[in-house]
């Protein structure tokens, strides 16, 4: 509908840091109403700007979700490294502090979780898998030490990493689908640690 003489949009074109608050919008309205739900329209609403102004950093909503899943990958990535800062040398205590980082991530962000994977095999989502490399070469390199210090058999680390990210994601669902409480969740990290490790230890 044309605006009548004298009326205008009282929402503004411009926003300090447009696409961030977007980002940061889009990304509550994921884990509220899930993926499906997002629009570039509502979430300019949100936002307080024009329907129009979300295209200048968005073509379309789905380069709204790469960029969504995109910024997933990286602070997952900042969520190991944070957790591993927290630690001294010793591996196990490396690997417990990743893998509780990991599922804590998991579980706080399931519908982002799930959008981020999703996407990442998406024909031509270069961007997205780019961004991935950094969280999985992080715990590919915690593997290695492992190797490197007699604690994890060794061989091609990304058959481990599998086995390990097997384990992950199988705990994070469990959760995510209401099977157990999260109040379980450190005892159950615990659990997998340790059957992992026995697991994956050289032969003697």
């Amino acid at each position: 509908m044309t605006a009548m003489p004298g009326m205008t949009d009282e929402r503004p074109f411009h926003h300090g840091n447009l696409r961030a608050a977007l980002l940061d919008a889009a990304g509550r309205a994921l884990r509220e109403h899930g993926a499906d739900q997002l629009s570039l329209r509502d979430l300019a609403r949100e936002v307080g700007v024009s329907h129009a102004a979300p295209r200048r950093h968005f073509a379309d909503r789905q380069a709204l979700l790469d960029a969504l899943a995109e910024d997933g990958f990286a602070q997952l990535d900042g969520a190991l490294r944070a957790a591993l800062a927290g630690t001294d040398d010793d591996f196990s205590a490396h690997m417990r502090a990743a893998v509780t980082a990991y599922i804590r991530f998991a579980t706080e962000n399931a519908a982002l979780l799930e959008l981020m994977y999703t996407s990442k095999h998406r024909p031509g989502a270069t961007r997205i898998a780019k961004a991935a490399e950094a969280p999985f070469g992080l715990m590919n390199e915690l593997i290695v030490q492992g190797q490197r210090q007699g604690a994890l058999q060794g061989g091609p680390s990304e058959r481990i990493g599998i086995v390990l990210f097997a384990t992950l994601q199988g705990i994070a669902s469990i959760i995510n689908g209401d099977v157990v409480g999260p109040e379980l969740l450190d005892g159950l990290v615990d659990n997998a640690v340790d059957q992992f490790l026995r697991g994956a230890r050289p032969p003697s």
